[in-house]
């Protein structure tokens, strides 16, 4: 299995320092932290672009990396599944920060424009532009016989 930062030993707090100090360096005005039951599910941020406010929400999805590293623990001894979870943690918001560095990058660099690099992720309040795209299953972008 490929799972980048898999091994990372970088607190979850360190981590989102270092995300929201990127943010802060990139402008942000406000920056939002989500849970569900305890668990940071993800980041919403308010950036200026194009001469407005956007809300964009970075989510996250431990549970995700755990299923995938769980499947690869056959038999797992007493305490494995509790170091999984807090391992899922770790890795997902790493990989996070590592995508948000190079986006940040890229815009720097004008290889991106920040709309471009954040649209699926532009948050109204109550769903991202993605989740409002699945939900008319991409009616309208996607030609007719890839839908």
């Amino acid at each position: 299995m490929f799972l980048k930062n898999h091994t990372s030993s970088v607190p979850v707090e360190r981590t989102l320092a270092r995300i929201e100090s990127l943010l802060a360096e990139f402008g942000a005005k406000a920056i939002g932290k989500n849970y569900d039951q305890g668990r940071l599910t993800s980041l919403t941020f308010q950036l200026e672009i194009n001469g407005r406010d956007v809300l964009i929400r970075l989510p996250s999805n431990p549970q995700a990396v755990y299923e995938a590293m769980r499947k690869e623990c056959k038999r797992p001894r007493a305490g494995t599944l509790e170091n999984l979870k807090a391992q899922s943690d770790r890795t997902a918001w790493r990989i996070q920060q590592e995508w948000l560095e190079i986006e940040l990058t890229k815009i720097g660099l004008n290889q991106t424009e920040p709309l471009q690099a954040f649209l699926s992720y532009v948050w109204d309040g109550e769903r991202t532009y993605f989740d409002a795209l699945k939900v008319q299953s991409f009616r309208g972008l996607l030609p007719e016989k890839c839908q």
